[in-house]
């Protein structure tokens, strides 16, 4: 993705800040074992010592420094994971707390931007930085059946609105454990507030943990990109393109809500088509029926749907309007 300058340098920031925080948390913990286990603190210097004497021998030309030197520390590192055991700690109790363990807080591996550099790029330019908070609620964690109604029955499948739920939500883990081995897409539709956008945050939290490049788009702010990309010429909508095209998971959600035009579906089956070539998985939510999508999308677009996605239908009382309820209480 291409940043300016100055989100280059935010970006970094948000590295430098964290690589900080992850130094200061690792001083504490030094400063509060140390205290109770002085021996901790001979260790360290007898390994700087080590290190220092060796180095000199080596390069007088003791070609046995080397080996010397790796049986000196492998004894006090043993020496230290005992002590470290004896506490009911493990030997990486002195590495940093790594938001990030495959890069080590870096932004890079082997000078190529890490996956959670290409992340932080997208929330920065799509403007979607709260989409960690949001995740922090609307998540597999949170996700409760109790709002689906065991009495409501689908006549077409002769599920209860539960039922079916639950096995949205096996159909959506499917998902997630065949991502990186199986190519596929999801199709969210029914009801107003049944969890469809929820559901798709509970899948996007789980592919962002695991280091997939997620961005999250209402189908209002996805045609406004592509709005400036084909009218204005928009530099930073240009760049926009390539990602939404190449991201890990594209998620639209409340497709319908968006004034639909002749502009809107020709670049609604541009962008899904364009994922399907590259055979990258969209996510896409609506309360829009199958007759409803196919009037207003065109036969095309609801052709490449139908044929390149897996269909979860959700149904039953609004999910919003009952917590509302429920935090007013009787009355």
């Amino acid at each position: 993705m291409s940043l300016s300058n100055l989100q280059y340098d935010e970006i970094q920031r948000q590295y430098d800040a964290r690589q900080l925080r992850n130094q200061r948390i690792l001083q504490e913990r030094k400063a509060q074992i140390f205290l109770r286990y002085p021996r901790l603190t001979e260790l360290e210097a007898l390994t700087a010592s080590a290190s220092v004497r060796h180095a000199r021998h080596l390069l007088d030309g003791d070609e046995t420094a080397l080996s010397r030197l790796k049986q000196e520390l492998s004894q006090y590192r043993t020496e230290r994971a005992s002590i470290l055991a004896s506490a009911g700690l493990d030997e990486h109790y002195f590495e940093p707390p790594y938001t990030c363990p495959d890069c080590k807080d870096t932004g890079y591996i082997e000078n190529k931007r890490c996956h959670c550099f290409e992340q932080a790029a997208i929330d920065l330019v799509y403007t979607q930085s709260n989409i960690r908070t949001i995740l922090q609620e609307e998540n597999f964690s949170h996700f409760s059946f109790e709002y689906y109604s065991e009495e409501k029955i689908n006549d077409a499948t002769g599920l209860s609105s539960r039922d079916t739920a639950k096995n949205a939500v096996i159909e959506s883990l499917t998902f997630i454990k065949k991502f990186d081995t199986e190519f596929y897409n999801l199709f969210l539709y029914g009801d107003t507030g049944t969890g469809k956008t929820f559901l798709s945050n509970c899948i996007a939290k789980e592919l962002l943990d695991t280091g997939h490049s997620v961005i999250y788009f209402t189908a209002f702010q996805l045609f406004d990109i592509l709005e400036k990309h084909k009218f204005q010429k928009d530099l930073e909508a240009a760049a926009s393109m390539q990602h939404i095209f190449d991201c890990d998971l594209l998620i639209i959600d409340d497709l319908g809500t968006e004034l639909a035009n002749t502009f809107t579906i020709s670049q609604l089956f541009l962008c899904l088509n364009e994922r399907i070539l590259r055979k990258k998985s969209v996510i896409i939510s609506t309360n829009l029926g199958f007759d409803q999508l196919s009037a207003v999308y065109s036969e095309r677009v609801f052709s490449r749907i139908v044929s390149s996605y897996t269909m979860i239908k959700l149904f039953g009382d609004d999910i919003r309007l009952q917590k509302r309820k429920l935090s007013n209480g009787p009355g």
